[in-house]
């Protein structure tokens, strides 16, 4: 389990307790100054440093830093609850899919913004022309192989890191499909979508992702077995 972490002491008691049993917290801390990492740590997460600022910097530190052979990604602000991946682990481990999105369904008018909901719904329309998926959502809850996933060459290192992994796995002839779960209202301030500033930088990083020429890909096919990171 992947969880990128930029000042999320308030959030990690409640996002680490929902770790399903068995599985590895991995938080990548980029930069934190509110003691996220010591915190973490002292709750039984690995704590994984990666000082380059940006989501899809610590999103890539943190799937490299990974051993197991499924990976999970979640973010680290209580929005998303991490026990939701259990059956989008279980369709990527039998094989019904290669990468499993969560398609975010808000519980209650403070936890999508408008602005942010509207950024969400016009790259998952561009995103329609580009690979012909017809996909609702580009959320961060998502689970697929970890050595599939290094083999994409994703190279974004921020805002739209998300996107190209989908990007690049359409290209590559994966089968991506979504699972609807609950959105709750982050804890503490957004980084990236708490402003129509910080959304319009986020589409922009994403245009320039479905801006790349299709990828011609190999990467390796998925096998059976395996643990959760």
């Amino acid at each position: 389990m992947v969880l990128p972490c930029l000042n999320e002491a308030e959030a990690l008691p409640w996002v680490l307790a929902r770790i399903p049993p068995g599985w590895r917290a991995l938080v990548v801390d980029n930069g934190s100054t509110d003691g996220s990492a010591e915190l973490a740590r002292g709750l039984g997460a690995t704590v994984v440093r990666e000082a380059r600022r940006g989501f899809g910097a610590a999103c890539h530190a943190g799937l490299t830093a990974a051993t197991a052979d499924i990976v999970c990604f979640c973010d680290c602000d209580a929005s998303l609850d991490p026990a939701l991946l259990v059956p989008f682990v279980r369709d990527v481990r039998d094989g019904g899919a290669d990468l499993v999105l969560g398609r975010r369904r808000p519980q209650g008018r403070s936890a999508w913004p408008a602005h942010a909901r509207a950024g969400n719904l016009a790259l998952a329309r561009m995103l329609r022309r580009r690979t012909g998926l017809r996909l609702h959502d580009l959320g961060p809850l998502r689970a697929a192989r970890r050595e599939p996933l290094l083999g994409l060459g994703l190279t974004d290192r921020r805002s739209g890191y998300p996107l190209q992994m989908v990007v690049r796995a359409a290209d590559a002839g994966w089968h991506i499909t979504e699972h609807d779960v609950p959105y709750l209202p982050r804890t503490g301030v957004s980084k990236v979508t708490g402003t129509w500033r910080g959304t319009w930088q986020a589409v922009r990083d994403m245009r320039r992702v479905l801006a790349e020429p299709p990828a011609h890909l190999e990467t390796p096919a998925p096998s059976q077995g395996g643990t959760t990171q």
